[in-house]
């Protein structure tokens, strides 16, 4: 109901007006306000509750324990400053909490604010598979790595080490840019920026396999060059040795008719 405009006569009506209208619009927002309140009070201790959930399901699960155990192996120090269980139960809580501010925020009336939140919200899947590809990306690089320093080893590269060194880095290189294209941030310097990594590291592996496999070309060179000549050789052997077995009843038919007497 608008509020009806009144002619002002002095100073002392003035104040009265202006007092009485924000008078009548803080008791018109209290019930907004109190609603608002209960709203993020049940928010705030359902979060609680969900995340201290999520804690120990993961401890008994044994995520903490696996973590602490290969954990500082991969990660380093960083690893130590954290668990799994608390992270996922404050990102729980956090993601809690925003939803029922947005609630707080409808009720309120505060539309800006409820579509800033609604963002953050809508971008908070992407930060979680980002930080997932983050974790999983020096595991699997430090697997890739293994299998190629014994592989390449076994098969008698000197350069074995650096192999993997190289496809540990383009693991980790490739991780970083899928999360941060998951993030959204500058994609087409991103996409800029894989390119020429992909480009250096396919550079620094053909050179890395060529200098570590030359001596096992030269080896492997050598044994064919080896193998193809014994063959050529016993392959003449034996024409020479049938050639020889023909000759034989020639010459001894030429040898009897010699030893006839006329």
């Amino acid at each position: 109901m608008p509020t009806p405009v009144i002619p002002i006569n002095n100073w002392g009506d003035a104040v009265f007006l202006a007092t009485t209208n924000a008078l009548n619009m803080f008791l018109a927002a209290i019930p907004l306000i109190v609603g608002a309140l209960i709203v993020l009070v049940i928010g705030w201790l359902l979060s609680n509750v969900l995340g201290s959930l999520t804690t120990r399901l993961l401890t008994r699960a044994g995520a903490d324990r696996l973590f602490a155990r290969h954990g500082p192996d991969v990660y380093g120090s960083v690893a130590t400053s954290w668990q799994p269980s608390v992270v996922a139960a404050e990102v729980i809580k956090w993601v809690i909490r925003l939803i029922f501010l947005i609630a707080a925020a409808n009720i309120l009336g505060l539309t800006q604010v409820s579509q800033l939140l609604n963002q953050v919200i809508l971008w908070i899947p992407n930060l979680i598979v980002a930080a997932i590809v983050l974790m999983v990306a020096p595991l699997l690089a430090r697997f890739v790595r293994g299998v190629i320093e014994t592989g390449a080893g076994e098969m008698g590269f000197s350069n074995a080490r650096l192999l993997g060194r190289l496809a540990e880095y383009a693991i980790i290189s490739f991780a970083v840019i899928i999360a941060i294209n998951q993030i959204g941030i500058a994609a087409t310097l991103v996409n800029i920026l894989f390119v020429g990594i992909v480009a250096a590291l396919s550079l620094a592996f053909g050179l890395a396999f060529g200098l570590g496999g030359r001596d096992v070309a030269a080896e492997l060179t050598r044994q064919w060059y080896d193998s193809s000549r014994e063959r050529m050789t016993r392959a003449s052997e034996k024409v020479g040795g049938s050639e020889r077995v023909a000759d034989r009843p020639a010459l001894a038919g030429a040898q009897g008719s010699r030893a006839r007497p006329k």
